[in-house]
């Protein structure tokens, strides 16, 4: 016996996919003709704007009312500029400007250039408060570790993002900044009271519900007091009790890919993740970035399964497909995309941009760059100061493989720059700072998460917030390096 046409469409319209390539293959499209509620875009789709521009008419081709999303966070998650790097700062960058309304400008152009080329929602912003330095998944792409500095921020991103006719989909509830594991690879567990979760991670999330934001995405965590065994995403506590009814909040709930570990697994694939998902509130389901038309068909299948043997209740699912129906809705009422400066990304980036110490006497340097591996959200985006440097010798490293006097023999009577990401938790780098600035002029420019840890002996250290395109030349301004502007 086939599947029931009619439930299969309604299973679909609960359901965000993918597909490989810079043009919709024929299923993604049959798929959004039979009802998917939409595609979000990765790095892998994107070429050119023209060619983005033309992915997006085509979606819409097949039913206008389609979601185009992407993870367009500026600053070390980016999709549109992941082969050069954002020209925005990211929000640890803005946190630290500390300027609102300069975080609100931010993403309207954010937003503004999402618009012209067909997109409609953004992943973006996160709103985690990342209160702990050595998270490996948040980290710059949070405000700050301040909830009242973070709550402020998310609601001026969510705002600016919106004004451009972008629905904002602020990210991950009910908070994944005190992690010290990364979802995408295992299920991290945030044990501590309820009032901590309250006065620590939520502020930012009563924010943005408070700012008008058209939907939240779940975090593949697990607080135990409020979730039990299961992660957020499946957790009615967490999305039905606090989020809907305590919180207010009337949007879309988005959960985040079901393809990551602290989902899929827990669940047992996706197809099983979707229908515990929905169960618990959720509206829409990321299917993930590796996506065909059997793996959608495989997840829609179990949907329609649930709805016939109890685990689903058909009004449940028919209500998340009319709050994903609603949020297509309401991008179809988009303002008009409003020019934006080209050079604002980059203006704010020098904002951020803090010295400690001197950077007198630092001229001529060999530039040494640490390696380290970007995580599954940022993707193999190019960072560093490379691009930027006016002539200045460029050195690619790994800590742990290098020795300290080989570099200052390489130097000679050049000072060094050490260029790196979260280089206090980076294996080897503490070491070989310090054994460099122990014996040589040094400085420091740390583009992650920083820390607490200052090299002994370093005559200056430099701080970014963040890696993007924009940051990268900050900091070669900031240190007398930069090549004349592009």
């Amino acid at each position: 016996m086939g599947t029931d046409p009619g439930l299969r469409r309604l299973a679909l319209g609960t359901l965000l996919a993918a597909f490989p390539g810079n043009t919709p293959p024929e299923w993604a499209l049959d798929l959004v003709t039979d009802g998917l509620a939409g595609h979000t875009l990765f790095g892998n789709n994107i070429e050119h704007p023209d060619q983005v521009a033309a992915t997006a008419a085509a979606l819409r081709g097949a039913r206008a009312d389609v979601l185009i999303a992407i993870d367009e966070e500026g600053g070390d998650v980016t999709r549109l500029a992941h082969a050069t790097g954002s020209p925005y700062p990211g929000n640890a960058a803005l946190g630290s400007v500390d300027d609102v309304e300069l975080t609100q400008r931010v993403y309207h152009a954010i937003g503004s250039e999402l618009a012209a080329l067909g997109i409609n929602v953004n992943l973006a912003p996160t709103v985690d408060v990342n209160s702990a330095d050595d998270n490996p998944v948040i980290g710059t792409r949070s405000f700050g570790a301040h909830p009242l500095q973070v709550a402020a921020h998310s609601a001026a991103a969510v705002a600016g993002l919106q004004s451009a006719g972008v629905a904002a989909c602020a990210k991950h509830f009910p908070g994944h900044g005190a992690t010290v594991t990364d979802s995408h690879h295992e299920l991290p567990t945030v044990d501590v009271p309820l009032d901590v979760l309250r006065n620590r991670d939520l502020p930012p999330f009563a924010a943005v519900v408070t700012a008008g934001t058209r939907a939240i995405m779940t975090a593949h965590i697990r607080v135990p007091v409020l979730t039990g065994d299961n992660p957020a995403t499946f957790s009615r506590a967490a999305l039905t009790d606090l989020l809907r009814r305590e919180y207010g909040f009337t949007g879309t709930i988005v959960t985040d890919a079901l393809e990551m570990k602290g989902a899929s697994v827990i669940a047992g694939g996706p197809g099983r993740a979707a229908v515990r998902a929905l169960a618990a509130g959720a509206d829409l389901l990321c299917i993930g970035a590796q996506v065909d038309a059997d793996l959608v068909e495989e997840v829609a299948a179990e949907i329609v399964a649930a709805l016939g043997d109890g685990r689903l209740d058909r009004a449940r699912v028919e209500a998340a497909a009319a709050s994903a129906a609603a949020l297509a809705a309401w991008t179809r009422t988009a303002t008009p995309v409003h020019p934006v400066p080209t050079d604002l990304g980059y203006a704010a980036a020098r904002r951020a941009v803090r010295v400690e110490g001197v950077l007198a006497g630092l001229d001529t340097p060999l530039v040494v760059q640490l390696l380290s591996a970007s995580t599954i959200a940022e993707g193999r985006v190019p960072w560093g100061l490379g691009p930027h440097l006016n002539g200045t010798e460029q050195l690619p490293v790994v800590a742990t493989e290098t020795e300290a006097a080989a570099l200052r023999e390489l130097a000679g009577s050049r000072p060094i720059v050490l260029v790196g990401r979260h280089l206090h938790r980076l294996a080897g780098a503490a070491e070989l700072v310090e054994a460099l600035a122990a014996e040589h002029p040094v400085a420091v420019v740390e583009m992650g998460w920083p820390s607490s840890w200052r090299p002994a002996g370093a005559r200056a250290f430099v701080t970014t917030y963040g890696a993007s395109h924009a940051n990268g030349r900050a900091a070669a301004e900031a240190l007398g390096l930069a090549a004349a502007a592009h």
